[in-house]
């Protein structure tokens, strides 16, 4: 794996470039999506306008549940994604859903560009920052389906949890089960009415980690509601971009 630098300067621009045979270039990241359709506003991983730089999507079809429970009927299918993707160009790769986890090593051994298939795969670093007292509540989509044998394939365990699933919100359904009428306004509302509440309960919270890739959009409103950090698919994806696209710093000393 080797990546060109940017062009950033006027010599780099008017330099000699050759490159593999792409119908298309620029992509940083690219994102395996399951063919499901409901509204995805700003913020939501597969809505593109959600990030300031570009990032290419491949689509998967498969029922939900069948990612949720980590059927291995589907990881062929997932792995063909990944490898198209980087037959493209992208430097990492990502996946929108939580429950990609169930694939995450199976799918890095495939490839040869950074894979971060999970928003669970940042817990271990969460689990590093804040005191060994506090704990991070997991808000998912489907909380049955967070084990301790999906966690060990990102790095981590059970300890110091507290997941609470979201997916029987009613005000969520549209997202769970495909519908194509979203209340948006109570689904903020509700989102951050559990967060508060699972903060009244548990006092020694220390961070809030969303599995789901359709949480993101919410992610300041709970913030503001808990005063906690919050964790997201989005925070990953800025961190795993600016890794593998870094740039030229300019200013004065």
């Amino acid at each position: 794996m080797e990546w060109k630098s940017c062009l950033e300067t006027t010599e780099e621009i008017n330099g000699i470039h050759t490159t593999p045979p792409r119908f298309t270039a620029g992509f940083a990241i690219g994102i395996i999506a399951v063919h499901l359709v409901y509204p995805k506003l700003p913020g939501n991983v597969a809505n593109a306008t959600t990030y300031p730089f570009p990032v290419v999507y491949r689509e998967v079809n498969f029922e939900i549940e069948q990612l949720f429970a980590g059927d291995l009927t589907i990881k062929e299918d997932i792995i063909q994604a990944a490898k198209e993707l980087e037959a493209q160009g992208v430097r990492a790769i990502i996946g929108a859903c939580g429950y990609f986890a169930h694939f995450q090593q199976d799918v890095k051994e495939a490839v040869d560009v950074p894979v971060f298939l999970s928003s669970l795969c940042q817990l271990p670093i969460i689990k590093t920052g804040i005191s060994e007292k506090k704990k991070i509540a997991v808000l998912a989509a489907s909380g049955d389906n967070i084990t301790e044998e999906l966690l060990k394939k990102v790095g981590t365990d059970v300890s110091r949890l507290i997941v609470k699933n979201i997916g029987s919100l009613e005000s969520f359904s549209a997202i769970r089960y495909g519908r194509l009428t979203l209340d948006n306004g109570r689904l903020t509302k509700d989102l951050c009415e559990v967060a508060v509440k699972l903060k009244e309960e548990h006092p020694d919270i220390g961070a809030i980690l969303l599995e789901c890739s359709d949480l993101p959009p919410y992610a300041k409103q709970i913030q503001a509601a808990t005063g906690l950090p919050v964790f997201d698919f989005n925070t990953m994806i800025d961190m795993v971009y600016h890794a593998v696209v870094q740039k030229t710093y300019y200013g004065y000393f």
